[in-house]
């Protein structure tokens, strides 16, 4: 039997209304999720909101986009705020619930690829980043679980890895910081397994890998 869930943002600020929503709709026969409200501003969006899951690699935000830092900084604690935010209306949303509740965080590569290291270059050109980045969201993907099952605990949770960045880091596409060339492609043993060390964040639980673009690499994600 299909089951109807939902994918991406949501208009909006408030989250409580949301969840409402969310759980009014799926919780009967589909499978709810915490929903991502970007619109609150930067800390809110895919990238700033599971960098704010990353484990000892704070981030902040520059014109050009989010950034590794050596401290945390206002943007790295806006960004916990929100997510704060976010778990204490679920708790409240889904008090006695008991069935399927999907959380959504934003894969390795599409993270790797949006966020930079201190020079500026994207860390998916890094190895030595790419690699601190992955062993750092596949344990802020754990903490992040372990959280959820204490404020739901009767949840079966379903994990989305989030990765619309994906296809374009293994052609090489992606543009390098100064805009006048192409990272070099990744090697898709090398995305293999740091989708694998991150889905091992889960611990155990059900996985769903989300591409959206449309040369989505099947045969990698299977």
């Amino acid at each position: 039997m299909s089951r109807a869930s939902g994918i991406g943002s949501w208009p909006g600020e408030d989250v409580g209304v949301t969840c409402r929503a969310v759980r009014d709709l799926l919780a009967d026969d589909g499978i709810p999720y915490l929903p991502e409200l970007p619109a609150r501003g930067p800390g809110a969006d895919m990238i700033g909101r599971t960098a704010a899951l990353l484990v000892d690699l704070p981030v902040d935000l520059q014109p050009s986009g989010w950034r590794f830092v050596d401290r945390p900084g206002r943007d790295q604690r806006r960004a916990e705020a929100f997510l704060r935010e976010d778990l204490d209306q679920l708790a409240e949303v889904y008090d006695g619930y008991e069935g399927d509740l999907k959380l959504q965080v934003t894969g390795p590569w599409t993270l790797a690829s949006a966020v930079a290291v201190s020079r500026g270059e994207r860390s998916v050109a890094d190895p030595g980043a790419t690699r601190d980045l992955v062993e750092s969201l596949a344990e802020g993907l754990r903490q992040h679980v372990e959280t959820v099952q204490r404020l739901v605990p009767g949840a079966t949770l379903v994990i989305q890895v989030d990765e619309p960045g994906l296809p374009a880091a293994l052609a090489g596409r992606l543009a390098t910081a100064s805009g006048f060339g192409r990272l070099r492609p990744v090697d898709p043993q090398e995305a293999r397994q740091g989708l694998h060390t991150v889905l091992e964040g889960a611990g155990g639980r059900t996985t769903v890998v989300h591409c959206c673009a449309r040369d989505a690499p099947l045969p990698l994600l299977r």
